[in-house]
């Protein structure tokens, strides 16, 4: 529920802020602003939220917290906003679209919050309309910097919004504080009061309401995914438990050596383990110690699988107990605007981090805003497939030698650059034992490419759809690697 434009008139009536100097801004996430105001003694907090359905402005009385990074739109406001003050605040018309007059630096500034549902935005102009900077950037609308901006003359006509009111419909102020007294809390002094209240525990996409369900919808679907791969996993556990009959079959053909004629293709003997009779497959083309060789090997390769199973069981009930607790923490939270912040923070779902964090193998190299994970045997080389690695990252592996698996973490919408390309490959070929040939090829392509060889060694893939990059070790470059170390 969006405000409509009486009772955006009565939210800015209520407000004394003309005069008052901006003390700083904060945007707790991307469709949600925060101006602070100092006026006559005291701060008020204006608060801005462009979220579809739940268009508003109001003085907030809650507290708003910082986005963990710095968001553009926050920081160019620092820089031309903060510390000026304000000499104009009104509606345009009936258009819902607010004008905020600022005077900082010595230059006149025009904020533009226009509370449209599926064209909100904020848009910063100099006193010619050219505009600065956006919270949203739309170039099929010109709001980008260097364009234009002048909705009074559109307001006046009654053009500039086309979902205007119809001229039919009369709208009222709505009283929100008697939607939310069924709870037994107290009327609002203000009618900004009554928005603050209402916007928090009802209303809209960042009512505390809403954020709940989404907050569960998220993470119990990751605990649901997450229970039934251990189910999977559970039942993998049984069967490999169960497969203690190759290392029987090793002993009892080791037992009947003398039985073993050269071309049999079974071996019939008393299992000496259960009291029965047993009949034990053969290569005819194997001596007896060899074919014994062979069911010791499946034997120790099921109990290494057993292991790495149990290994991942644990390691999912950890991650399980981790969003259990990820979420109750989340349902326990009473401020809209910290539960916005921590959903979208996703560290918090999928326990990843930008930087080496505990438990990650191998080495990570910070290389400007890439990141470079290197695996320097199988075993780190598995680890980081099964646990740290996404499809769209690129794996890049020495040809014709064993060594390291090198991943270069993916970032949204960019492409791989060549000098990143060759960071990676030196590290690949470095890390390899091809190394002291000093040159060699390298397979890269997407992870999403690789395809685990059943029963085969721990970490072993085989890539498709791969590409070619010859190296030749450059050491200036690998020293510039070694100072990027991330420890």
């Amino acid at each position: 529920m969006s405000l409509n434009w009486k009772e955006i008139n009565l939210i800015l009536s209520e407000l004394d802020l003309t005069g008052g100097q901006i003390q700083k801004c904060t945007q707790s996430a991307f469709e949600v602003l925060a101006l602070h105001i100092y006026n006559h003694g005291k701060t008020t907090v204006l608060l801005i939220a462009l979220s579809s359905g739940a268009c508003r402005i109001h003085e907030t009385f809650r507290a708003v917290p910082r986005n963990d990074k710095p968001l553009r739109f926050a920081e160019f406001l620092k820089s031309r906003v903060v510390n000026g003050r304000i000499f104009e605040l009104k509606q345009l018309g009936e258009d819902r679209i607010v004008r905020m007059g600022i005077r900082s630096n010595g230059e006149e500034l025009r904020l533009y919050i226009r509370l449209w549902s599926n064209a909100a935005n904020v848009i910063v102009t100099d006193c010619n309309g050219r505009i600065l900077d956006a919270m949203r950037r739309s170039p099929k609308r010109g709001e980008v910097s260097g364009g234009f901006y002048q909705p009074e003359e559109e307001a006046e006509r009654g053009e500039a919004n086309p979902e205007r009111y119809s001229p039919v419909k009369e709208y009222e102020i709505r009283s929100f504080d008697a939607l939310e007294l069924s709870g037994g809390a107290q009327a609002a002094k203000t009618f900004n009061e009554q928005i603050d209240r209402y916007y928090a525990e009802q209303g809209g996409a960042l009512s505390l309401e809403a954020l709940r369900e989404q907050a569960k919808k998220i993470y119990n679907g990751r605990i649901g995914r997450l229970a039934a791969s251990l189910e999977i996993l559970k039942e993998k556990q049984a069967r490999y438990a169960a497969s203690d009959s190759p290392r029987q079959y090793g002993d009892i053909i080791m037992a009947n050596l003398a039985s073993i004629k050269a071309g049999d293709a079974w071996l019939e003997a008393d299992n000496f383990y259960t009291g029965e009779k047993v009949r034990i497959r053969l290569d005819p083309k194997k001596t007896g110690p060899a074919q014994a060789e062979l069911y010791y090997r499946q034997y120790k390769k099921a109990k290494s699988g057993l292991e790495e199973v149990e290994a991942e069981i644990k390691t999912g009930r950890e991650e399980m107990l981790r969003l259990e607790n990820v979420l109750e923490r989340l349902l326990a939270e009473t401020n809209p605007l910290r539960l916005h912040k921590l959903i979208k923070n996703k560290s918090l779902q999928t326990n990843r981090e930008t930087s080496k964090g505990p438990g990650r193998p191998g080495l990570s190299f910070r290389r400007g805003d890439w990141l470079i994970l290197v695996g320097r045997d199988a075993k780190e080389n598995d680890e980081l497939l099964r646990r740290h690695v996404k499809g769209n990252d690129l794996w890049l592996h020495a040809r014709d030698y064993a060594g390291a698996y090198v991943f270069i973490k993916q970032r949204s919408g960019k492409s791989y650059p060549l000098e990143l390309l060759l960071d990676a490959g030196n590290l690949a070929l470095f890390y390899s034992k091809g190394r002291n040939e000093k040159s060699g090829d390298l397979f890269y392509t997407p992870v999403k490419y690789l395809r685990r060889v059943k029963n085969g060694p721990r970490g072993l893939v085989i890539p498709s759809q791969e590409k070619n990059l010859h190296i030749t070790l450059e050491d200036s470059r690998l020293k510039e690697l070694e100072k990027c170390r991330i420890e």
